[in-house]
């Protein structure tokens, strides 16, 4: 497998790598990835297949990305990492810790849910109205991501918050963003919660309408020894609130300070 591409700041024995949701893309995190990743620390952060810079996969599942996940951390030389999921990234990061475990050294699952495939038939129908029935339509990504980015974030956001979101979702390819909304209706990582190992942080965002804040909270509840924190964000908490979204991840890393990531040879 071809390893998607990536952007990376820092050098040190361990790293983290930024896992960006179904709206974003490895740009997106380029101001956010030097602040979250300490002193002596690599910070990466990739497009998703089918994003940005990475060549698509022949078919779009959480499998499939969680491999692809893997291909990444062997072309950087990495054999495990903390992995730091948004959105889609952090029930990605779930996935890679089912399917990779050895490849993972701790999560932070940001304004994500455990299970977005068992939701009732009606709300999945619901999604698809709001996030592909326009690109049926005829909309763009631009007209879309201008419909549904302002909806996403709390009352105090930036404006140039929106205005980078909306332009980052732009850009994304219309058959790129369709695979990956319809591989999250078949996701569903409830059952390996309770088996998790992992030092664990959950981030929520307080105004979160996608991600509520209480999923989130309940699913922290479920992982052996996970701590949860909430955020004045809404669902785009990392680039709403980014200063507040790096101390819980510094906060969250020194535990590492005696557990660095070892390197394949």
């Amino acid at each position: 497998m071809t390893a998607p591409r990536w952007i990376e700041t820092g050098e040190g024995p361990r790293a983290l790598v930024f896992l960006h949701g179904v709206s974003g893309g490895a740009a997106g995190a380029a101001g956010l990835l030097p602040a979250i990743t300490p002193a002596g620390w690599r910070g990466l952060a990739w497009d998703m297949p089918g994003y940005g810079r990475s060549a698509s996969l022949p078919q779009v599942d959480f499998d499939s990305l969680a491999d692809a996940l893997a291909a990444l951390l062997d072309a950087a030389g990495l054999a495990r990492a903390v992995l730091v999921g948004h959105s889609m990234g952090g029930m990605l990061a779930l996935q890679v810790a089912a399917r990779h475990p050895d490849r993972v050294a701790g999560l932070v699952l940001a304004c994500c849910t455990p299970a977005f495939g068992a939701q009732a038939a009606a709300l999945q129908r619901d999604f698809l109205a709001r996030r592909i029935g326009p690109l049926d339509e005829g909309a763009s990504m631009r007209d879309l991501a201008i419909e549904v980015i302002p909806s996403m974030v709390g009352p105090a956001a930036e404006p140039l918050v929106v205005h980078e979101a909306v332009d980052l979702m732009a850009e994304i390819p219309p058959a790129s963003y369709r695979a990956a909304v319809q591989a999250l209706l078949h996701f569903d990582q409830r059952a390996t919660l309770g088996r998790l190992r992992t030092p664990t942080l959950v981030l929520a965002g307080r105004h979160d309408t996608v991600s509520r804040p209480l999923v989130l909270q309940r699913m922290a509840e479920r992982i052996p020894g996970a701590r949860f924190a909430e955020l004045d964000a809404g669902h785009l908490a990392p680039f709403e609130a980014p200063e507040d979204f790096a101390r819980e991840v510094h906060g969250f890393l020194e535990g590492f300070d005696h557990a660095p990531v070892t390197f394949l040879l």
